[in-house]
């Protein structure tokens, strides 16, 4: 009977660290020493003895994700562990319309393997060029705009 308590409570001890620390290491550590007690319990008071372990292992597991994801984040340590707020905006420059720049010459800035970077009017574009390997400096002209870059081809 003392190890299975003694097994409940490190589970118990190793969940509320897991609220405080990153990753899931020590959440991990204490599910599996629950589940250790649970079949100590079993094996130790049969059946009975293991369901009453197991019941009770689940009661504490949804008592700690209640409190991490309920309660806790309304307090004030809380607030400073969890995320409030969200930025809103794009993670890169828009990229030109295929209107304004399909048909303009630029230049590459880096050596394209297919892909790099060009300058076009004075601004720095991803770029993949159809004509294969270009050199740094080479003179190109744009032919589209995918997704995320600007398709370029060697001037002629």
């Amino acid at each position: 009977m003392n190890a299975v308590i003694l097994l409940f409570i490190a589970g118990i001890i190793l969940l509320v660290f897991e609220v405080i620390t990153p990753g899931a290491v020590l959440g991990v550590l204490g599910g599996l020493a629950m589940l250790g007690g649970c079949l100590l319990a079993f094996s130790e008071f049969g059946v009975a003895g293991g369901l009453i372990a197991t019941a009770t292992a689940l009661g504490i597991l949804g008592v700690a994700l209640f409190f991490e994801f309920v309660v806790l984040p309304k307090t004030r340590l809380g607030k400073k562990m969890f995320l409030q707020r969200t930025m809103e905006g794009p993670s890169q420059p828009p990229l030109a319309s295929a209107d304004e720049v399909v048909g303009q010459s630029c230049e590459a800035l880096t050596t394209l393997a297919p892909s790099g970077y060009v300058s076009l009017n004075g601004k720095r574009y991803e770029a993949f060029s159809q004509s294969g390997l270009v050199e740094q400096g080479e003179a190109l002209r744009v032919i589209g705009v995918d997704n995320f870059r600007l398709i370029v081809t060697k001037a002629q």
